[in-house]
């Protein structure tokens, strides 16, 4: 009768133990899934970030290609406003001049 009755104990210790190495192995699979995901968000979260730094670039450049040609307007624009001023004191020069002739 020993033999019969520690048979029914050892089946249901083996049964025990086997369910908890399937739910360890079950909540192992379900970390490594996890990490997996976490992983590939990671990877379009640094490819996003890379087109991100890509566009901010682009924009950099055309601002420093703005400021240039704003520069060059800036430079035209004084030499015109010198020569403006020039002429209004040439033509001052020749207002005067006509008075004192009329």
């Amino acid at each position: 009768m020993s033999s019969a009755e520690s048979q029914p104990r050892f089946g249901q210790s083996v049964k025990g133990l086997l369910s908890d190495k399937v739910g360890s192995c079950s909540g192992d699979v379900i970390a490594l899934t996890r990490q997996v995901l976490k992983g590939s968000r990671s990877q379009e979260l640094l490819g996003q970030a890379a087109r991100n730094m890509v566009i901010q670039e682009d924009a950099i450049l055309h601002s420093e290609d703005s400021l240039r040609k704003m520069s060059i307007i800036t430079t035209h624009l004084q030499y015109q406003q010198e020569a403006i001023q020039k002429n209004v004191e040439h033509s001052k020069n020749l207002q005067d001049q006509l008075r004192h002739l009329l």
